[in-house]
């Protein structure tokens, strides 16, 4: 019985002393990291086990390398997976019926908190959709329980918010870095698209973890080597330059179809009133018979990408058929409902592309020999940055592949072209597009969810006083004198409110006989309990307002509450400060 008390002081000694400890948060990311690879190593393992057993797939062999089908059976085994995912989904949705949150989502609005349970069931799923043949990546899978992992450990040590954020950052550092073999890549990974910005001060537990994991991947033999470490030598010319110009275009174009053409297709089969447990079973059956074509299809694409950097030769019109028939691939694969992600799948288009591009120039310019590796790998990180977004990203995972600098330097412009015309014309990577067809707002995973935490039921202030509104103002000056407050909230006989009115109106008012009714201010202006606190600044910034009353809903016209400017103004200013210091580091230098 007395070693209950000992462990609970134990543990919140420790809690507090890793709370405190910026040393302590990195030896939490090294951890991560480590545990992220081996997830990694086993995903990857029971993704490759399947490709075996299912498709006959030889030991160190991928499945999207094939040039052909073993059998044209084969082809059903992605609507056996379909089949798999519609049941177990019809119990899930009972059992768990809340929409899993990622990481971008959970940075953005819940910050850094997810739920373990989804994360593994959605990693189970994604198993499933790639281990079946779907045209879907692995990296969601990953950054998903990556992430999931470090939230968990975050909430078990109850850090701060800003921290809470960073740990999950880690976890997808941890995760992309292990799956890729790149330590630069999994932590720009994190920095970009995880925690939506940078910080000098969680660049170490970022790092480390994504450092932490490649070493422990290599340790586990995760074969993540999807091209041979090429070093191209290849002299870039002004004519490359403009070509690679046109290609970063191209790729834009190519990410925002891909981007639209899932939306499409999930429109097709919210059409179709299909039941849901049917769609991935359809979905399945539709990248079987796209397989028959053309094994390149399936999966995400490691083994395909591989074979483009392989071959000497180029042929423009199978490249051409295999972009088209992947896209539609991918596109049915995620639109139908299987799990996964477009991260892998954009790269091995983009290399298509480039390889196309390749192949096309010396038609056009007589005497031109452009090096297709290059222009594979500057396509595989454009349409990366289209679809995926983060041009650091990509352009570092271009640097630890090829280990060329000069290359990086070209690699950066074209991602840098995507990035802007993606932004100004689409506006959201494919992670964020899902969001905002499910009525999210975010484009990013910058922290606005303390923004949605911080309502108008928080604000205001709930003791309001109240005055009938046929009291004369006579009566209300003797109820309400000069300087015991400012804002009297009116109501009528059947206690709705009417509108606010200022004291001082009232002590300058000419008339003592009048109701107070002549001095009614926003009579139609008002908030809600559930506003935010950037919405009630919009409002109070349009109706030129001091303050507001605060209604229990628009039906009853219940006075609750009320709240003025100054103070929205005021908590706002708080935690933009908050905000900042998270982001300088000033928490480890001086706050406890």
């Amino acid at each position: 019985m007395a070693l209950a008390p000992i462990l609970d002081r134990s543990a919140s000694r420790l809690r507090g002393f890793v709370r405190r400890n910026e040393v302590a948060l990195i030896g939490m990311a090294i951890g991560i990291g480590a545990v992220a690879a081996v997830l990694v190593a086993l995903i990857s393992g029971a993704v490759g086990l399947c490709h075996h057993l299912f498709f006959g797939v030889p030991w160190g062999k991928r499945l999207s390398g094939a040039m052909a089908l073993n059998a044209p059976l084969l082809a059903l085994i992605p609507m056996a997976g379909g089949v798999i995912l519609g049941l177990t989904g019809i119990l899930i949705k009972r059992w768990r019926p809340r929409r899993p949150i990622d990481a971008i989502e959970a940075n953005a609005l819940q910050g850094g908190r997810m739920s373990l349970t989804d994360s593994i069931l959605v990693t189970l799923q994604t198993i499933v959709s790639c281990g079946f043949g779907a045209s879907v990546g692995l990296e969601a899978g990953y950054t998903q329980i990556g992430s999931g992992l470090a939230s968990t450990l975050g909430a078990a040590f109850k850090m701060r918010r800003g921290d809470m954020r960073t740990l999950v950052g880690c976890g997808a550092a941890g995760a992309i870095a292990a799956g890729f073999g790149s330590s630069l890549t999994g932590a720009f990974y994190a920095f970009e698209l995880i925690i939506g910005t940078y910080t000098p001060f969680g660049l170490a537990s970022v790092m480390a973890a994504a450092i932490a994991a490649v070493l422990v991947a290599s340790w586990l033999g995760v074969d993540n080597s999807f091209v041979a470490h090429l070093a191209p030598t290849y002299a870039i010319t002004q004519l490359d330059l403009l070509a690679f110009f046109v290609l970063s275009i191209a790729c834009a174009i190519v990410g925002i179809g891909i981007m639209r053409g899932v939306t499409f297709v999930e429109t097709l089969f919210k059409r179709s009133h299909a039941p849901g447990f049917l769609q991935p079973v359809i979905g399945g059956l539709a990248v079987g018979l796209l397989a028959l074509a053309t094994p390149h299809v399936l999966a995400s694409g490691h083994g395909a990408l591989a074979e483009i950097y392989r071959q000497t030769q180029t042929d423009v019109v199978a490249l051409c058929l295999t972009v088209l028939l992947k896209s539609v691939a991918s596109a049915i694969s995620i639109g139908s409902g299987f799990r996964g992600g477009l991260f892998f799948a954009s790269l091995f288009l983009g290399g298509m592309v480039g390889k196309i591009f390749a192949g096309v120039l010396p038609i056009l310019s007589a005497g031109f020999t452009p090096d297709p590796a290059v222009y594979v790998t500057v396509g595989m990180a454009a349409l990366g940055v289209a679809v995926v977004g983060g041009p650091l990203t990509m352009s570092f995972l271009a640097l630890e592949t090829t280990g060329d600098f000069r290359l990086t330097v070209v690699i950066l412009m074209a991602a840098t072209i995507v990035s802007v015309v993606v932004r100004r014309t689409f506006g959201y990577s494919f992670a964020t597009w899902r969001l905002h067809l499910r009525g999210e707002s975010i484009r990013s995973a910058q922290d606005v969810g303390w923004m949605r935490n911080l309502t108008v039921a928080r604000m205001m202030r709930p003791d309001v006083t109240l005055a009938p509104l046929n009291q004369k103002i006579a009566e209300f000056r003797d109820a309400f004198p000069l300087g015991a407050l400012q804002w009297v909230v009116a109501i009528d006989a059947e206690r709705r409110y009417a509108g606010l009115v200022a004291v001082t109106d009232a002590h300058l008012a000419k008339s003592d006989e009048e109701p107070i009714a002549s001095l009614l201010r926003h009579k139609d202006d008002v908030l809600l309990p559930a506003m935010n606190i950037k919405q009630a600044a919009e409002i109070f910034e349009r109706t030129e307002s001091e303050a507001l009353v605060v209604l229990a809903d628009i039906k009853s016209r219940r006075p609750i509450g009320i709240l003025t400017e100054a103070h929205v103004l005021r908590r706002y200013t708080e935690e933009l400060e908050k905000q900042r210091r998270d982001l300088s580091g000033e928490k480890w230098l001086g706050e406890t």
